[in-house]
């Protein structure tokens, strides 16, 4: 058990700073760092003996929260977490979204910029994403609704609709130089279905697999994403 600071009151009623090492086996090994008479003295005392745990360690200057009575950092006091918020990544993300225009594209949608926030931080499944979106502080559309909207998502009007921000943050227009490529991704999957087909793979794979082409302007900014059948050419 890591090193812990404790205070007792002493016959002459001061306050009695000390640091309880645990040894082996339970038994306890007490180091008197020094006794307060005073608040101010108590709180020098309390500094004092935190440093003398922390050691060589450099320790995170938390401003009013490392003087409050909850906690000191060490096991048995700890400093309480009252929140948790990724709030440089979630503004950086907001900013970008904003910039390049999706907000205005898909009318404010919620659930939408929750989608891609979730997919930005950590891709992952339905349920991922809101746990991930949990983990960095923003409370999220349930499962019901993310179910409910992704289909709407993979429309053909709402892709136009983010394919025309994306471009007009470009600046495409008459005569802009763009790319194109394609690459193939491959299922686990023995059964194929309308999408997933053999066909044509880069990696000599037999099993079912997608299409997927990306557009880009001269700089590799993506413009617009498809997937294919599997046995496209």
């Amino acid at each position: 058990m890591s090193p812990y600071i404790r205070t007792v009151k002493t016959g002459s009623g001061a306050r009695a700073v000390q640091i309880v090492h645990y040894k082996r086996h339970g038994s306890k090994n007490i180091t008197h760092v020094g006794s307060a008479h005073t608040d101010r003295e108590y709180a020098l005392l309390k500094a004092q003996a935190q440093r003398i745990i922390d050691g060589d360690h450099m320790s995170l200057d938390l401003g009013g929260v490392a003087s409050e009575d909850a906690g000191v950092g060490s096991e048995n006091n700890p400093v309480p977490v009252t929140a948790e918020r990724a709030g440089i990544l979630l503004d950086c993300i907001a900013t970008c979204f904003d910039r390049i225009g999706f907000d205005a594209a898909c009318g404010g949608d919620t659930v939408f910029r929750d989608v891609v926030r979730a997919r930005i931080i950590h891709p992952g499944s339905k349920l991922e994403s809101i746990e991930t979106l949990a983990d960095v502080g923003v409370t999220s559309a349930g499962y019901a609704t993310i179910k409910r909207k992704l289909p709407e998502y993979a429309t053909d009007g709402f892709r136009e609709i983010i394919t025309q921000a994306l471009a007009t943050h470009a600046g495409i227009g008459p005569g802009s130089f763009l790319l194109y490529d394609v690459t193939t991704l491959y299922f686990e999957t023995d059964t194929p279905d309308d999408l997933r087909k053999p066909g044509f793979s880069k990696e000599r794979r037999v099993e079912p697999h997608i299409l997927v082409g990306l557009l880009t302007d001269s700089s590799g900014f993506p413009l617009t994403v498809g997937a294919f059948e599997g046995n496209k050419a």
